[in-house]
């Protein structure tokens, strides 16, 4: 195993800059990616590492349950730690160092009085069924994009090295929240949205995925049949006829429909022409987000 692995924020500091020292020696271009996660990872962060290594000389990844973003101490509680699996996941992938701060090390002071606040663009939504989730997501990603940011490279005239960070785009809300904010508050990195990764059966990957009975697992498939229904109408400028894709998602036993929404993928908001009933034209996003038994789901499709 050649991947490092660190629990603090002066450690992983003083490995990035002697990491980037050693691909300057060697005449190598300097660049730094960092893929933030929770956890508990699978085929689809292993994408999003792949991704990052093939763009970067030298690659973090963070794995940090963040407490911030848990509105049901339960939830927090339960959400799986694997640390040995995500290091053996992401040693394969070809990481550098993988980043696992206590809650003590990344809130020293407990949990803070200053944070990032999402605005309306998190108030809809997950944002609407999970109030201050996304005020606590962009608040330790702002603190992970800073902590790990790499330092001017050993010939200051060549500037700081390239910055990058990886997102999937299947928290697609997420990803348009951090694009935001990086843009809003001029962060020195560039933001990189990776595909959603599915299983075979078209399931997006999930960590929640894990909690699905066999049973539950089956019917979870309606909500990429539902999205690909909304993407071949959009792709064939039809109606789109949300209600009856709604229904059919809730037709699915054990399946409880909290959303169906068809957004503009930048401002999350609303599509202003009626997709309902005309001819669906340009570009959009469909978001579905559901309970299938005890396990809340989400996933989306770009349509147009």
């Amino acid at each position: 195993m050649t991947i490092a692995l660190v629990t603090t924020i002066a450690e992983l500091q003083a490995l990035i800059r002697e990491k980037l020292r050693e691909q300057d020696a060697a005449g190598n271009p300097q660049s730094l990616g960092l893929v933030p996660t929770m956890g508990a990872l699978h085929h689809g962060h292993a994408t999003l590492a792949r991704r990052a290594v093939a763009e970067n000389s030298v690659v973090v990844s963070s794995v940090f349950v963040n407490p911030l973003q848990f509105g049901d101490a339960q939830d927090l509680a339960r959400y799986p730690r694997t640390t040995e699996a995500d290091l053996a996941l992401l040693d394969e992938a070809g990481v550098d160092i993988m980043f696992a701060p206590s809650v003590e090390e990344m809130y020293p002071h407990g949990e803070p009085s200053i944070r990032v606040t999402a605005g309306k663009m998190g108030e809809i939504l997950e944002g609407a069924s999970r109030p201050g989730h996304f005020d606590g997501a962009l608040t330790v990603v702002a603190k992970l994009l800073h902590v790990a940011l790499p330092q001017f490279s050993l010939d200051d005239s060549a500037g700081r090295p390239a910055y990058r960070a990886y997102f999937g785009q299947k928290d697609a809300q997420q990803l348009a929240l951090v694009q935001r904010m990086v843009a809003d508050l001029n962060f020195p990195i560039q933001i990189i949205p990776v595909p959603i990764v599915r299983d075979e059966d078209g399931l997006a990957t999930s960590s929640r995925n894990r909690f699905l009975s066999e049973e539950e697992r089956t019917a979870a498939l309606v909500l990429s049949r539902a999205l690909r229904l909304l993407e071949s109408r959009a792709t064939a400028h039809e109606p789109l006829d949300i209600t009856s894709v709604e229904g059919l998602i809730r037709s699915a036993p054990g399946v409880e429909l909290d959303y169906l929404e068809v957004v503009d993928p930048q401002t999350l908001a609303p599509r202003a022409e009626n997709c309902q009933d005309t001819p669906f034209t340009g570009v959009a996003l469909a978001l579905v987000a559901a309970k299938v038994g005890a396990v809340r789901l989400i996933d989306n499709m770009p349509l147009g």
